[in-house]
């Protein structure tokens, strides 16, 4: 795995630019084949068919393909298959964008387009770069790195009307409490920065919000849009 070996201090740095370079141009070729708006679904890897979680990620890609959108995973197994899944079943674009970990997951056999990354920062530019919005079902520290990640960079303006959509309200609703309770109470984030996030246990609302900013934002005027 390339990030280990470059964050050695001791590791000799040569050749990491050029591999670094070479991941991002790669992993920008695969974006640019997504020929459609697309959401790009987080989860846990470690869930299986007949979880709800697994069920609800199934669902959610299959309705998002039928709204004529692709749908994005990790590549992975779990929720990530789950999603490419239902894009595979209800007739879309499946993708997915692995990456090579000490404990090989190998990519899921639902990806009709895919890319293996060695590193995680690449990884998380492409899930943004390829998306419209994120779908974050029950995870764990990689999930919550990607919904943080997301957050933050709608927060700071990197990214405009970028909506993240939690399912499962009993799974976040604790994490939830505490940021309302601890984070905004305090003064460590605004008002406005809770709104940032839309919690749902309906698939039709989860495709919804994302959908609706995507087109409200595709009919702004130029001059609005600034």
């Amino acid at each position: 795995m390339d990030d280990r070996r470059l964050l050695d201090t001791s590791a000799d740095p040569e050749g990491a630019i050029e591999r670094i370079e070479h991941e991002f141009r790669d992993a920008f070729a695969t974006v640019a084949k997504i020929d459609r708006p697309a959401v790009t679904l987080f989860g846990s890897a470690r869930v299986r068919e007949g979880d709800p979680a697994y069920a609800a990620a199934r669902a959610v890609g299959r309705a998002f393909v039928g709204r004529g959108w692709a749908v994005v995973t990790g590549g992975g197994p779990g929720a990530m298959e789950a999603g490419n899944r239902g894009a595979r079943e209800g007739g879309g674009l499946s993708v997915g964008f692995n990456i090579g970990l000490p404990h090989e997951q190998g990519m899921n056999s639902y990806v009709d387009l895919g890319y293996r990354f060695e590193h995680f920062y690449a990884r998380k530019v492409a899930f943004v770069k390829a998306a419209e919005g994120f779908v974050i079902f029950p995870g764990g520290f990689g999930t919550l790195d990607e919904l943080f990640e997301a957050l933050t960079l709608i927060q700071t303006g990197t990214v405009r009307n970028f909506p993240v959509v939690l399912f499962q309200r009993t799974y976040w609703q604790g994490l939830l409490d505490w940021v309302r309770e601890r984070l905004l109470a305090e003064g460590m984030i605004a008002p406005a920065d809770v709104e940032l996030l839309h919690v749902t246990d309906d698939v039709a609302e989860a495709v919804e919000v994302v959908v609706d900013c995507y087109e409200r934002r595709c009919s702004e005027t130029p001059a609005a849009a600034l």
